[in-house]
């Protein structure tokens, strides 16, 4: 009897460590405030994490503090991520996790994807969270960030990248998702939430079938959170969430709200060449001074000053500059873009950007640069002319880290040798060959 005594002790004790490493240590928190809330809060947030380690996945799933990690990886770094954080000016229970599922990029489109990820994660995150947190004032919502994976082809070999899905929904919102009984509902209440893929703002329909549904709901038929009691919302797989399966299975029409009247077009640049002279010389200060501090480590071409261009019907400010890599970065000219953009122009943007800080009149940024490859023979060497052409909105969602650099890559226009391209930096860099 002894023996078995202490043989559960083991067991409570194990898995009391487990649940533990699920959430962050007060210490580990910077901002004094939520500091205190995460130690006022800590058994509330051992329960989360408890509720999360008892969901089965359909594939393995860690709460980690990196996204877009390989699983051997991820089985050895540091998964605590549960914690009080803000967004947006708000203090939410927020987590990010790495659900290792792979997604065929031919037969799922990005919502299908993002749908698949919040029904089989974000759901059950939410059906764990919620109930500690439910009835806790000081919560103004969660904020769920996961990354899954994709799977392409690329000259018939498969390769496998990231994707990355932030959802935030407001604690009203929240417990009257889960607490609801009906599709309509429960598309009403996940309506009033925010929800992103790669950084670009997403709509997920419960049912699969968009906008037609559950868009004109009285805010007076939603129950209120205060009459949705804690034992409404159970911490359960949505594969068994059997009235979640019947509202896929048949959905419930209704009317579709009027379309809003447009908002007005914003009135075009003019680009003309005096109005690009004036632009140049109210900026010509800040420019030479970019050029003084960055030179040594941008390699401005002399012949080709820093001046504003007419692209795209808006003005860009472009920096002409030479990028020297290694022999060994020699192949197709998708890889010589991705690793000139990472080894060189992406170590530009900050600096540069440094220097506007306020509203602009001007629209974006070009990277404009001659890459050099070095051969064994000088008729041996090679050379690409890319030009990475960013907006500015994009370039400060990269600067503050909200954006990734392929999500920058995304946003922008790339030219090799002046023909547009679309670039892919984790695969380009994969890629061997010409």
């Amino acid at each position: 009897m002894r023996k078995n005594n202490s043989c559960l002790v083991i067991v409570v004790l194990f898995f009391a460590a487990i649940t533990t490493a699920q959430v962050m240590k007060p210490a580990e928190i910077k901002d004094p405030e939520l500091r205190v809330l995460q130690q006022q809060y800590m058994d509330d947030l051992k329960t989360a994490g408890q509720n999360i380690l008892a969901v089965q996945f359909d594939y393995p799933f860690y709460l980690s503090r990196k996204l877009d990690l390989d699983e051997t990886v991820q089985k050895t770094v540091n998964q605590s991520s549960l914690r009080f954080d803000r967004y947006n000016g708000k203090t939410v229970i927020a987590a990010t996790g790495n659900y290792f599922a792979a997604y065929s990029a031919d037969k799922m489109n990005k919502d299908q994807r993002a749908r698949e990820t919040f029904l089989k994660v974000v759901l059950p995150i939410l059906k764990a969270e919620v109930p500690p947190f439910q009835g806790n004032a000081k919560v103004q919502g969660y904020a769920i960030e996961v990354s899954h994976h994709i799977v392409g082809k690329v000259m018939g070999v498969a390769v496998e990248r990231p994707e990355n899905i932030m959802v935030y929904l407001p604690q009203g919102a929240a417990i009257r998702l889960l607490g609801a009984k009906d599709d309509t509902t429960k598309q009403a209440a996940l309506l009033q939430g925010q929800m992103f893929l790669n950084a670009e703002p997403v709509t997920i329909w419960l049912n699969g079938e968009g906008p037609q549904l559950a868009a004109n709901v009285p805010p007076a038929d939603l129950p209120n959170a205060s009459q949705v009691s804690s034992a409404s919302i159970e911490v359960v797989d949505p594969a068994k969430d059997e009235a979640l399966q019947a509202s896929l299975a048949a959905p419930t029409l209704i009317a579709a709200k009027p379309k809003a009247p447009p908002a007005p077009t914003p009135a075009p640049r003019d680009t003309s060449g005096p109005a690009l002279a004036t632009l140049q010389g109210a900026n010509q200060e800040v420019i030479s001074q970019i050029v003084k501090e960055l030179d040594s480590q941008a390699h401005f071409v002399t012949y080709a000053a820093p001046s504003f261009i007419a692209f795209r019907q808006g003005i860009y400010l472009e920096l002409s500059m030479n990028t020297n890599l290694p022999e060994s970065a020699g192949g197709s000219r998708y890889k010589i873009a991705a690793m000139a953009f990472d080894d060189h122009i992406a170590h530009l943007i900050r600096p540069v950007l440094s220097h506007f800080k306020d509203d602009q009149q001007f629209d974006g940024i070009g990277f404009s640069t001659t890459v050099h490859i070095p051969g064994k023979t000088a008729a041996a060497s090679t050379s690409q002319a890319v030009e990475f052409f960013f907006p500015l909105a994009s370039l400060h969602c990269y600067e503050k880290y909200d954006c990734t650099g392929q999500q920058l890559i995304e946003a922008g226009t790339v030219l090799i040798n002046g023909e547009r391209i679309g670039l892919d930096l984790q695969i380009a860099e994969a890629t061997m060959g010409r």
